[in-house]
């Protein structure tokens, strides 16, 4: 395995988990019950993912670039498996880590009304107050939240079907349209802007389907109408939901791949 797709893994590792601990923060949200600022301050690892992302696509298409040139494209489907593999095992990390996360966000929010200055509170995480906080931040998932999900009957099992589809069709969406190119290296450059078809069908899914019902949960929550327990339960089986749609992935890779080489021959 080379250097350079090593370091895709590790854009992809974090890509991936940043995403999954973004379900972390409408429970943060309802805990602190301060939404705006919640979803604010996420956007600083948000802008880390679209960095790591930034530098994804372009390091895994010149990796393909330079196999086609040396007529060695054997092992890319391996090295886009491994991919698919390290989101599975950053989604894995994330779940896993969304108590700890939990608390310690919860903690930078109401830190931020103190402070109301983004600067500060950057400058307070590196305190002994912030590094205090970081390290009592760290929990274990709790017993209670796992045992509640034997509780099955009355979650929204539509809603975590379209997420799992919703997932595997992300997380499969730009790798199948760059080995799409690798399959049929005189079409790699329209098979490579091809990807919006594919991420095209997860985006609706999440516009229309899951983000209305997660929005509205959490004013639910806010208002009282929805047991936190239950909203709690509902977010941990759509992390799940997303660990089995990245597993997924892995057996759209190939199907999505053609799919796009014969999209890309018909236009």
């Amino acid at each position: 395995m080379s250097q350079q797709i090593i370091i895709v893994i590790g854009l992809t590792f974090v890509i991936h988990l940043i995403s999954t601990l973004a379900y972390a923060v409408r429970l943060v949200a309802t805990r602190t019950g301060r939404i705006a600022i919640s979803f604010s301050l996420f956007n600083l690892l948000v802008l880390i993912s679209r960095t790591a992302n930034s530098f994804q696509a372009p390091l895994l298409a010149k990796h393909i670039e330079q196999n086609v040139l040396q007529g060695t494209t054997v092992n890319l489907l391996t090295d886009f498996r491994w991919l698919l593999v390290s989101a599975t095992i950053a989604t894995l990390v994330g779940g896993i880590l969304v108590p700890s996360f939990q608390q310690l966000f919860s903690r930078a929010v109401i830190a931020f009304s103190v402070y109301r200055s983004l600067p500060l509170l950057v400058l307070h995480a590196f305190s002994k107050v912030g590094i205090y906080h970081v390290k009592t931040s760290i929990a274990a998932p709790a017993t209670r939240n796992l045992e509640g999900l034997t509780r099955l009957k009355h979650l929204p099992w539509h809603i975590i079907s379209f997420n799992v589809l919703a997932e595997a069709i992300m997380a499969v969406g730009v790798l199948a349209a760059l080995y799409a190119g690798a399959l049929n290296p005189p079409l790699r450059v329209t098979a490579s802007t091809l990807s919006a078809v594919i991420n095209g069908v997860a985006s609706i899914l999440l516009l229309i389907f899951i983000d209305p019902y997660l929005s509205m949960l959490t004013d639910d929550v806010m208002q009282g109408e929805v047991d936190p327990l239950y909203f709690r339960r509902c977010v941990i089986m759509l992390i799940l939901s997303r660990l089995v749609g990245t597993v997924l992935a892995q057996f759209l890779l190939v199907p999505a791949a053609y799919f796009i080489v014969k999209v890309a021959e018909l236009l």
